[in-house]
């Protein structure tokens, strides 16, 4: 069952927060926000849950990911400093089924990245070093208690990294669900209805919205994933917002027997196994994000490149050999968002007072974080840890104006 869409009857709007974008980022953002009784409008420029929050595979990976760790150390400390966001974020999942009354499909019951070669292993000892020095619970497994914890692997693998606070969420509802909740208390939502221009008049925003409606907000959200740079560019701000095409692939049902979310120290590589039996199989394989007349159509969805499939299948059915006797079902491709430095935006953008953003990095899992943080933002409650590496203003000097 999908949120109710309200249309209003006036075609201007007046609002003290319009939250650009339905995924599960702008849902959750619209839901905090409608729960301390702000008056709160969400707009999607297509259906809610219809781009990255519903495309995804619903990984809930709070250890650091193969692509934070690939380019060596330092870059893997950079990375770390979002390790206080993956914390919170794990506790927060554990408890939202309760909170928003609904089934979002969330299973912990830990991961494993894993590693086949002696230089992974190091990669993984570096790796596991910065995380549980920030705190996360996660410890070294060696061949035999990864066969112990995993015998589904390949003999291949000769250690893995086990946190067991990962696991996974249903993409398909998670969005949906913080939708409902905030439509019950009070949010309106429309979808189909996209941003057409952005622009400060005095301590008020003025946004044109398609169907010729309109729209007055003391403060706009931007939570629009691969769009968010775009609509940033409307209000005369500049952020290194990118967009990246990604390939997924989905086989056919089977017995469980995959119990955690595995990941690979050396490979692009995310595997799970669904409720219903189908394994999920992704990991940062690219798809080609297409363009018309020379610039990226962000509208369009990203078009397969066959040996990005072909490479991931390989790798999936390297970790886990069973894979390989089941047929894929399904292929698709999405589009997620990438912040040049590899951490999210979160917060208010400089010089665009009332203008916010949450944006980049792994805003699924962390998604619930990055809209409770910016919610407190707006209502002007303290952060309850350092969120200054995520702020917007490390860009400032890009906005000129």
């Amino acid at each position: 069952m999908t949120p109710a869409v309200q249309q209003d009857a006036d075609t201007d709007t007046r609002v003290a927060t319009l939250v650009i974008g339905g995924g599960l980022l702008g849902c959750a953002i619209a839901y905090y926000l409608a729960k301390s009784g702000v008056d709160v409008l969400l707009a999607e420029k297509c259906q809610i849950n219809s781009q990255a929050s519903g495309r995804n595979a619903g990984s809930l990976h709070f250890q650091l990911e193969y692509r934070m760790i690939e380019h060596g150390l330092e870059s893997a400390r950079k990375a770390a400093e979002a390790i206080p966001l993956h914390l919170h974020a794990q506790h927060a999942w554990r408890g939202l089924a309760a909170e928003l009354q609904d089934d979002l499909g969330v299973v912990q019951h830990g991961g494993l990245m894993v590693a086949e070669t002696s230089e992974q292993v190091e990669r993984l000892e570096q790796k596991v070093a910065l995380e549980q020095a920030a705190g996360l619970q996660i410890e070294l497994l060696d061949r035999v208690a990864v066969r112990t914890q995993a015998p589904y692997l390949s003999p291949s693998i000769v250690a893995a990294a086990f946190c067991p606070g990962e696991g996974k969420a249903d993409p398909r509802r998670s969005a949906l669900a913080y939708a409902r909740a905030a439509a019950r208390l009070g949010a309106r939502i429309r979808s189909a209805t996209g941003v057409r221009s952005l622009r400060r008049d005095g301590r008020t925003w003025r946004v044109a919205l398609d169907g010729g409606a309109s729209c007055q907000a003391d403060n706009v959200v931007l939570a629009a994933g691969v769009w968010s740079g775009r609509i940033a560019q409307m209000a005369g701000v500049t952020l290194p917002v990118s967009a990246v095409g990604l390939t997924m692939a989905a086989t056919a049902r089977t017995r469980p027997f995959i119990k955690h979310l595995i990941q690979h120290a050396g490979r692009r590589l995310s595997m799970k196994q669904t409720p219903e039996g189908n394994v999920l199989i992704g990991g940062g394989w690219p798809a080609t994000l297409p363009q018309t007349n020379g610039i990226l159509d962000l509208d369009r969805q990203p078009e397969l490149l066959l040996p990005s499939l072909a490479g991931n299948l390989s790798a999936a059915t390297a970790v886990i050999p069973t894979a390989g006797e089941l047929p894929v079902l399904r292929v698709w491709t999405g589009a997620t968002a990438l912040v040049s430095d590899q951490l999210p935006l979160i917060g208010a953008i400089p010089k665009a007072a009332g203008l916010f953003i949450a944006t980049g990095g792994s805003a699924f899992t962390l998604g619930p974080s990055y809209a409770q943080i910016l919610a407190d933002d707006i209502l002007g409650r303290a952060r309850t840890f350092d969120t200054s590496p995520y702020d917007p203003k490390r860009f400032g000097s890009l906005t000129f104006a």
